[in-house]
């Protein structure tokens, strides 16, 4: 693949990894880093090599939020332009066909916890840091971070964590049902290579109609448009190859 200044990328073995790699600054993304993580997030899930994705950070940090150094120098139209292309690349994320997990290490904070959250997993480590601390700059988050929060933990808490701007526990992000998986920090990487490799294994062709169905614009559609969805979705994979060798499989095992 490509050769990268501010991360690393390859696929192995049908495991696609993205790594940020500015660890001086706590993997604190600028335009230039924004830019190779589309084209790395591009690449891995248009290879058809690929099963799964994770992202990780490199040092001491899965990401501490934006370059505040350059983000403060951006004109307005550069301003809009990096708030456009982090909305795309969450998206890229969340419209993959592939499952994302998000191995969080150190803090992930402002966009680096919006990363985190578009991803299908966070296995965190426990003593990782996640926020969304943008009222200290004045700002909101920008990326998505906080509709994705309100489905999954409610008013209440949502204005606790922007309003009061502080970074929380991997143990309490978990207790909200935001965290997948706490580990301890030295077995971060094996816990996460053991749930990568259970999701290579699932048939491809049902998880992308499962990202598909509970993908967040599709799970805002009328609920009977959803049970529409979902019904000829089923009958699309029951005629597939895919679904006809593992019903066999499951018969003769039965027999």
């Amino acid at each position: 693949m490509t050769r990268y200044e501010t991360i690393t990328c390859g696929i192995d073995n049908g495991i696609g990894r993205l790594t940020f790699n500015r660890p001086e600054t706590l993997n604190a993304m600028n335009k230039r880093m924004m830019d190779e993580i589309i084209d790395g997030l591009e690449a891995i899930t248009r290879s058809g090599a690929a099963s799964v994705g994770v992202i990780a950070g490199s040092g001491r940090a899965f990401m501490a939020g934006a370059d505040i150094k350059e983000y403060s120098r951006q004109t307005p139209e550069q301003f809009k332009d990096f708030q456009d292309k982090g909305r795309r690349l969450y998206r890229l994320i969340e419209q993959s066909d592939i499952p994302f997990i998000a191995a969080v290490n150190g803090f992930a904070l402002g966009g680096g916890f919006e990363i985190a959250l578009a991803c299908d997993f966070i296995v965190a480590g426990a003593s990782a840091k996640l926020g969304l601390p943008e009222v200290h700059l004045g700002l909101i988050p920008g990326g998505g971070g906080a509709q994705r929060l309100m489905q999954r933990i409610g008013m209440g808490r949502l204005k606790e964590m922007l309003l009061l701007g502080q970074s929380y526990t991997a143990a309490r992000m978990e207790e909200w049902g935001i965290v997948h998986a706490v580990a301890e920090d030295d077995m971060l990487d094996d816990v996460v290579a053991k749930l990568a490799e259970k999701l290579r294994r699932r048939p491809p062709q049902a998880v992308k109609a499962i990202k598909a169905m509970l993908e967040p614009s599709a799970i805002e559609a009328a609920f009977e448009t959803r049970l529409d969805r979902e019904g000829a979705s089923v009958a699309a994979l029951f005629h597939t190859t895919e679904a006809a060798q593992l019903i066999k499989q499951f018969t003769e095992k039965s027999k």
